[in-house]
């Protein structure tokens, strides 16, 4: 990679090392494009991102040989997600007949994700991670761009990249500068994170969702913790902060009773982060030398916890549908434009199931003055009483509703470097 004093030329710059943008990192330096990722933060160490790895997933790293040291990493495995609703408990998805070669849920911190890309990513001389480094502004002329301009402790710099690709979240700046339409899809609930240490000998199996007296939380099992989303309607947390962090409590031992001995650990309203939802999506996901992908395209709803697969479902296609191109030159906005279209169904269909799910049953459950159920919902008996129902949502949420395949050959190595800027 070549550069002069405060400016580097490599082919892809990529805004963001998270899931979709180290993924798309990795891809393109597998497939002989010189790339750039882009952390602004030192590391990924960074709590409550989203830990779960779907079949999807792990069926593109079983497609790029690397699911066996994969797997050599500590995770857990969740092959049924169940939910506790009152006094009923159901089945909402059964991953065990997937065709992928993994059936389960992987729960795996996400900076151990990460992590392990940046890893793999090592043995290729055309990969290069630049951490503590935040693209601020776009280098624009003619109506194009051409580059970032980066924010680091040694300085400014700039970057000239024949591709810029937006991988930089839900609060993307990258396509904020570039003017992109964002459309807010609504979403009538906010989350809560925490942590509360879990008793292996008393606590319950994995179970994802509680819901009870109109409270909802998810719990994932991290074997010494469990991971809880406690969620809230829209907004809430002002009244949640003013009923006081007793009454908070209260509400978590609602619904999960069993950890009644060890709600104090919440000591203040700082052990809880909140998350504010938000689905929306982009009318248009690129112009002339930039292309936003993952959430910078789409942010999608944390119900199913598929945002982070779909995010990485669209690196794949854009390794896909670009690779070749970029291993010569800039693309076109054609070439950009097909990846949109590659990934808008799949995207516009989880976010119309969401937003279905968030308007018809989440949102009205956790309404003040919710009644209790006391009858499961005609679907969910059918579900506990046909377990083969439960293979439908396990295909929607295991593989996504246009599951992506590696394509691209590996480029034959010109080299290699140990270590990352």
């Amino acid at each position: 990679m070549n550069s002069s004093a405060g400016e580097i030329a490599t082919r892809v710059s990529i805004a963001g090392g998270g899931p979709a943008g180290m993924m798309l990192g990795y891809l393109l330096a597998r497939a002989g494009v010189e790339v750039i990722v882009l952390e602004k933060h030192g590391d990924f160490l960074r709590d409550f991102r989203g830990d779960t790895v779907h079949p999807s997933t792990l069926e593109v790293i079983y497609e790029l040989g690397l699911l066996d040291s994969f797997l050599k990493r500590p995770h857990q495995q969740l092959q049924r997600l169940g939910a506790q609703i009152e006094d009923f408990s159901v089945t909402i998805a059964d991953l065990s007949h997937l065709p992928t070669k993994c059936k389960f849920v992987a729960l795996m911190p996400q900076w151990d994700f990460l992590n392990f890309l940046v890893e793999a990513g090592r043995k290729f001389s055309t990969f290069r991670v630049m951490m503590n480094a935040e693209a601020t502004e776009l280098i624009e002329e003619a109506g194009a761009i051409h580059g970032v301009r980066v924010k680091t402790p040694a300085g400014s710099l700039e970057i000239r990249a024949d591709l810029v690709v937006a991988a930089d979240g839900r609060r993307s700046l990258l396509r904020e500068r570039a003017g992109l339409e964002v459309q807010a899809l609504g979403a009538p609930m906010d989350v809560l994170w925490m942590r509360l240490s879990r008793n292996a000998a008393t606590d319950p199996g994995q179970t994802l969702g509680r819901f009870r007296a109109g409270k909802f939380m998810v719990m994932i099992n991290r074997e010494q913790y469990w991971q809880c989303a406690f969620i809230i309607p829209k907004g809430a947390m002002d009244a949640v902060r003013a009923r006081g962090i007793e009454a908070f409590r209260a509400g978590i031992i609602t619904v999960a009773p069993f950890v009644a001995d060890r709600v104090a650990e919440l000591r203040t309203f700082d052990d809880v982060k909140l998350l504010s939802v938000a689905v929306d999506r982009l009318r248009q996901w690129y112009r002339p030398g930039l292309l936003c992908i993952g959430d910078a395209a789409h942010a999608m709803s944390p119900i199913g916890g598929v945002g982070i697969n779909l995010a990485i479902q669209d690196a794949v296609a854009a390794a896909n549908i670009l690779a070749s191109d970029l291993r010569r030159g800039p693309v076109g906005t054609d070439r950009l434009r097909a990846v949109q279209k590659r990934r808008m169904f799949p995207t516009r269909a989880t976010q119309r199931m969401q937003i279905l799910a968030q308007d018809r049953i989440i949102g009205p459950a956790i309404t003040a003055g919710a009644a209790p159920i006391r009858k499961l919902p005609l679907l969910l008996r059918l579900m506990n009483r046909f377990e083969i129902l439960s293979r439908i949502p396990a295909r929607v949420i295991g593989m996504g509703l246009r599951p992506e395949h590696v394509k691209i050959p590996l480029a034959p190595p010109a080299g290699s470097r140990e270590g990352e800027s």
